[in-house]
C-alpha cells in the first residue's frame, strides 16, 4: 500500500486495439497493484473486460465521436471530477482531451485535478491538436516526439517529460508460450510444421504501416523460401486491403502471403515468426512498440529509419534499419537475413537483453506514477 492512494482518470476514444488502449490498460494494472484507485472513461470495446478484470473501474461515455454532440460530456465530467476528487486527469487521445480540459478549465483552481496529456503521436500541428500540449505535464512517448513538441508548439521544455512505452515483461518472455499455445495457432492459420522461415508484419491494415512496401519487397526475394504473415485487424471490404489482394496477385505471391487478422496472443505469433518487419511509410512510428515486442521474444526486426524505431532498433546489433518507402532496401535486409539464421539468433538474444535494459513496462508505469506524484505532492 502506498502513504495516500491517489484517485487516477484516463480518457481514450475506445478500448478495442493498439498501443495507446493497451498503455492505458497498463498503467490501469499498476495503479490498481499499487494501491491507487483506476478509472477508465471510453467509448468501450474488447479490452474493458480485461480492464475491469484487472481492477480498473470504466465508464462508458462516448468521448470519442468527432461531433458537437460529444461536449454533452463537458459538464457531466466537470461534476465527476469533483464528486469523486480525483488527483489525476491524464488525457490521451484529442477528441477526448477537449472534453477533459473544457471541463479541468471550468472548474475552480483549488478544486482541479493535476492534468497530464500524452502525445502518442505525429499529431497534425493546428488547434485541435493543440490541446495536447496543454496539460501541466506533457508526456512524450519517445524523443523524436519530444522534439515534435518542442518545434511545433509554445510550451517550455521544462513541461515535457519523455518516457518510452514499454513491453509486459512477464508476457512478452519465450518462455511464456507453451507448445500448446504454439499448435493452437499453427493449425489456425494452418501453417505447415515444417514451414519455411516466416517473415511477419503485425499491425492493423492501413497505408501507414507500409503494407505495400512489404508486399513489393517480398516479390523482389521470391526466389527464396519463406512465408509472411500480415497480423492484425482488417476489413475484407476496405479499398485498400481489396488493393493488396490485387498486387498479391500481379505479383503472383499470393499464396505466399496471408492475412491472418487479430491475433490476441502476440507471443505466440512472434515465435512462430523469425523475422519481424516495421515497414511504417506514409508517417514515421512515434515509438514503435512492435519492435520492441518482437525483440522481447528475441526475433530480429527491421524496420523503417525514421521516428521512433531510430530509437527502438540497434542496426547490427538487434536488427536492420532500412530507407523508408524503399522495396529494394526492405528486400536487402530480408535476404540477408533469411540467408543467415546465425545473424538473427545473434540479433534476437541481443535484442532482449537491451529491451529489458530500457523498455518494459514496469519502467513506463513507474516513471508516469512517479510524475503523478512529483505534480501532486510537489505543487
Amino acid at each position: 500500500m502506498v502513504a495516500r492512494a491517489l484517485t487516477v482518470v484516463q480518457m481514450v476514444p475506445e478500448l478495442d486495439s493498439g498501443g495507446v488502449e493497451r498503455g492505458t490498460l497498463e498503467i490501469g494494472r499498476y495503479l490498481i497493484q499499487h494501491g491507487h484507485r483506476s478509472i477508465v472513461i471510453s467509448g468501450g470495446g474488447r479490452l474493458v473486460g480485461q480492464l475491469e478484470s484487472e481492477g480498473s473501474e470504466h465508464l462508458l461515455w462516448e468521448v470519442g465521436k468527432k461531433s458537437p454532440m460529444t461536449l454533452r460530456f463537458v459538464p457531466r465530467l466537470k461534476k465527476f471530477l469533483s464528486q469523486q476528487k480525483v488527483d489525476i486527469l491524464h488525457l490521451r487521445s484529442r477528441v477526448p482531451a477537449w472534453v477533459g480540459y473544457l471541463a479541468w478549465k471550468n472548474m475552480p483552481e483549488h478544486a482541479r485535478p493535476r492534468l497530464v496529456t500524452t502525445f502518442h503521436g505525429f499529431y497534425s500541428v493546428n488547434r485541435y491538436s493543440a490541446v495536447m500540449a496543454n496539460g501541466e505535464k506533457v508526456i512524450a512517448i519517445s524523443e523524436v516526439i519530444k522534439q515534435h513538441i518542442i518545434d511545433n508548439y509554445n510550451i517550455p521544455p521544462a513541461r515535457i517529460e519523455m518516457i518510452h512505452r514499454g513491453f509486459d515483461q512477464a508476457k512478452f518472455t519465450p518462455s511464456s508460450v507453451t507448445g500448446e499455445e504454439v499448435e493452437y495457432w499453427v493449425k489456425k492459420w494452418n501453417l505447415a510444421e515444417e514451414r519455411p522461415p516466416v517473415i511477419m508484419l503485425p499491425g492493423r491494415l492501413t497505408r501507414l504501416k507500409g503494407h505495400d512496401v512489404f508486399i513489393n519487397a517480398l516479390k523482389i526475394i521470391e526466389d527464396l523460401h519463406w512465408q509472411a504473415l500480415c497480423v492484425g485487424d482488417f476489413d475484407e471490404k476496405s479499398g485498400y486491403f481489396n488493393e493488396l489482394q490485387q498486387a498479391l496477385r500481379d505479383l503472383q505471391i499470393n499464396k505466399r502471403v496471408m492475412f491472418v487478422g487479430h491475433c490476441d496472443n502476440m507471443p505466440v505469433a512472434y515465435k512462430l515468426s523469425d523475422i519481424v518487419v516495421s515497414a511504417t511509410s506514409t508517417k514515421p512510428e512515434a515509438f514503435g512498440r512492435i519492435a520492441v515486442e518482437a525483440l522481447a521474444m528475441e526475433r530480429p526486426v527491421i524496420a523503417s529509419a525514421q521516428g521512433g524505431s531510430m530509437e527502438t532498433v540497434l542496426p547490427g546489433k538487434t536488427g536492420w534499419l532500412v530507407e523508408p518507402k524503399d522495396p529494394g532496401s526492405l528486400a536487402d535486409a530480408l535476404r540477408e537475413a533469411i540467408l543467415h539464421p546465425d545473424i538473427c539468433r545473434k540479433y534476437g538474444e541481443s535484442g532482449r537483453n537491451w529491451v529489458l535494459e530500457n523498455f518494459t513496462t514496469e519502467k513506463m508505469c513507474h516513471k508516469t506514477v512517479e510524475l503523478y506524484r512529483c505534480l501532486i505532492f510537489k505543487s
